[in-house]
């Protein structure tokens, strides 16, 4: 479909934010790797966070209520969730890196995401909108880059 609202967006980010949190939860779960363990127990609740944080959008009657009912045009749809399945079943014998290049392929699909819509947005709020939230998802993975690699130090 062509045609959506900055809402339907947020939505699908939301949902990509729960799959990869629920994904991320049961590769911990199957982890022999404590370090590996720890790492993808983290990413789970990082992602679990995000998902809140942007579900907190939309449930909001504040600053972001204009630019979610904004309508615009882009004849490419929003990346299919099997992206998610990048994300390997087992990650058996891995290193904590291993994890930290998943985290980061599956995030650079939001991230491109975020910049294409404020690159192409028809109206200041909604260019605003999307650049913070570009923004926010950078410092993100930052934070998660950090932590990380402070795990593997240890």
């Amino acid at each position: 479909m062509r045609f959506h609202q900055v809402k339907e967006l947020v939505t699908w980010a939301a949902d990509f934010h729960r799959q990869l949190a629920d994904q991320y939860q049961r590769l911990a779960d199957q982890a022999s790797n404590e370090r590996q363990k720890m790492a993808l127990a983290y990413l789970a609740q990082r992602e679990t966070k995000q998902g809140q944080e942007l579900a907190s959008y939309l449930a909001e009657n504040g600053d972001h209520a204009a630019v979610l009912e904004t309508w615009f045009d882009d004849p490419a749809d929003f990346p299919h969730a099997p992206v998610v399945g990048r994300l390997p079943e087992r990650l058996d014998g891995g290193e904590v890196q291993d994890v930290l290049a998943t985290a980061l392929a599956t995030h650079r699909t939001l991230q491109d995401l975020y910049e294409h819509r404020a690159e192409r947005a028809g109206a200041a709020h909604e260019e605003e909108f999307f650049t913070s939230l570009a923004a926010e998802h950078r410092a993100e993975v930052r934070r998660i880059v950090r932590d990380l690699q402070r795990l593997e130090a240890y």
